[in-house]
């Protein structure tokens, strides 16, 4: 018997990648019909958002463009992924590192705090002309990406412990936290890369309602397909009425704000739609 449509916040474990982890949830759902949405490093744990049947089609639509982690950066080497994962290519003079003062270390990081210009590391899923620029890197290519404009709303300091450095930060969704470990590094002088990384939230999902892959072996917990959109997006009430047009994804007159989960009277969830030449039209219809 398959679990029910909805969406899975697994805390994911690290060395396995986000297709493992799909991997295990098909097995423990007893269905194909998964997806995930915001893919994280296999050396990174924490949040990861699943969807489960037809919540696989909500998972385009949600609005998960902030994202919140926790990170240890270790300043005094480079590597080729400008994580642990990746070939050391470069060291510092120890006694170089340990003499930074606490206070440059914070500095330099408060320069990374708002809207800002960053080139993403080069093993990245990014495309370049059509191929991931991490298979180029693999190929032996030399990859030069251009800078994007990305957001960091919060980034806090937590710890200086030469050389290692712990911080919290949340940012919009496209910030590489291994660019902020390089580019650390190297407003420093010294070089510097990503040891660990924990991802705490995703748009409204947070690691409060997350599930380890041994819970959910044990107790499958999916978050309802009404309930995700409702945490996912502005609800809408309809009447009968507008419920019966809805169920054939007719447009509405009823003005909305911005894309909405639309219900029927009884609590039902029924589709997506958003405002659109004068009128509120589907965009995703989910009975």
């Amino acid at each position: 018997m398959s679990a029910p449509a909805g969406l899975v916040v697994v805390d994911k474990p690290g060395g396995l990648t986000s297709h493992d982890v799909v991997a295990r949830v098909r097995r423990l759902a007893g269905t194909r019909k998964v997806g995930h949405a915001g893919t994280l490093d296999p050396m990174a744990t924490g949040v990861l958002v699943l969807g489960v049947d037809r919540a696989t089609r909500l998972l385009g639509h949600l609005m998960l463009t902030e994202k919140a982690y926790e990170a240890t950066v270790v300043l005094g080497t480079s590597t080729t992924t400008d994580d642990a994962e990746g070939e050391v290519v470069a060291t510092a003079d120890p006694e170089q590192v340990a003499g930074l003062d606490e206070q440059a270390v914070r500095t330099a990081l408060a320069a990374f705090e708002g809207e800002i210009q960053q080139v993403p590391t080069a093993v990245s899923a990014i495309k370049v002309d059509g191929k991931r620029a991490y298979q180029r890197v693999r190929e032996g290519e030399e990859v030069q990406l251009a800078a994007r404009t990305v957001t960091v709303h919060e980034l806090v300091v937590h710890d200086v412990s030469l050389p290692q450095v712990r911080l919290a930060l949340r940012c919009s969704s496209g910030t590489y936290v291994r660019a902020i470990a390089r580019d650390l590094g190297a407003a420093l002088g010294v070089g510097g890369h990503l040891t660990a990384l924990r991802r705490t939230a995703v748009g409204p999902y947070d690691l409060g309602v997350a599930r380890t892959l041994e819970q959910l072996g044990e107790q499958f917990a999916v978050l309802p397909l009404a309930e995700a959109a409702r945490r996912g997006f502005e609800a809408v009430e309809l009447t009968e009425e507008e419920a019966a047009a809805v169920r054939v994804g007719r447009a509405l007159e009823r003005p909305l704000a911005g894309l909405s989960a639309l219900f029927a009277p009884d609590g039902e969830f029924l589709a997506l739609y958003e405002p659109r030449e004068g009128r509120s039209r589907a965009v995703a219809v989910f009975v």
